[in-house]
C-alpha cells in the first residue's frame, strides 16, 4: 500500500458540508481506504483576497493507485462537487490536491509531487502536521519545521 496526503479546501456554498462530503467521497475511491482526516480549519484565501474564507482539511489515504491516477480521481470527484477551474485562487466549491505520495518526487506535465507550494501554506501545513506530526517533505525536511514560517498566515481550527 501506498500513502498519499490529499488536500481539501472550498469556499462556496456551506464548504463545511462540502468538505465532509467529499472526505466520504475519498473513502469510496477504488483501490483506496481513508486511514485518517484532519480536523477542519478557517482560513483566509491566498492571492485572490476578494473572495469568501474557506474551510480546509488533509486526509491520509491507503491506496494502491498510481498517482496520476489517483490524480484523475481527484479531479473527477471535483467535477461532481461542480468545480470549474475559472481563475487562478478563485472561489471553489471544491479543490483536492495530491500534497504528497509515498517520498515520491515527480515533476511531470500534470503532477508535481511534493505539491510544489505545500511547505508555504499554512491552510495545508497545520492539518498536516495534525495528521503526521514527525512527517518528512521530500527534499524539504520535517514538516515541523515549517510550521513557523506560516504561522503569520490566518488560520483557525473549527
Amino acid at each position: 500500500m501506498n500513502i498519499a496526503y490529499v488536500a481539501l479546501g472550498a469556499n462556496l456554498g456551506d464548504p463545511a458540508a462540502t468538505i465532509r462530503a467529499a472526505f466520504g467521497a475519498l473513502a469510496n475511491l477504488p483501490e483506496s481506504r481513508v486511514v485518517h482526516c484532519s480536523s477542519l480549519y478557517r482560513t483566509a484565501p491566498v492571492g485572490n483576497t476578494e473572495q469568501p474564507e474557506f474551510i480546509n482539511a488533509v486526509a491520509a489515504l491507503e491506496t494502491t493507485l498510481a498517482p496520476e491516477s489517483l490524480l484523475d480521481a481527484l479531479f473527477d470527484i471535483e467535477a461532481r462537487f461542480g468545480r470549474i477551474r475559472a481563475e487562478k485562487n478563485g472561489p471553489r466549491t471544491l479543490d483536492l490536491d495530491l500534497l504528497l505520495y509515498n517520498n515520491q518526487q515527480l515533476n511531470l506535465p500534470r503532477l508535481t509531487l511534493p505539491h510544489p507550494r505545500l511547505h508555504l501554506r499554512a491552510f495545508v501545513l497545520y492539518p498536516l502536521a495534525e495528521l503526521a506530526p514527525d512527517l518528512q517533505l521530500p527534499g524539504r525536511g520535517s514538516i515541523a519545521a515549517w510550521l513557523p514560517a506560516v504561522a503569520n498566515q490566518g488560520i483557525s481550527r473549527l
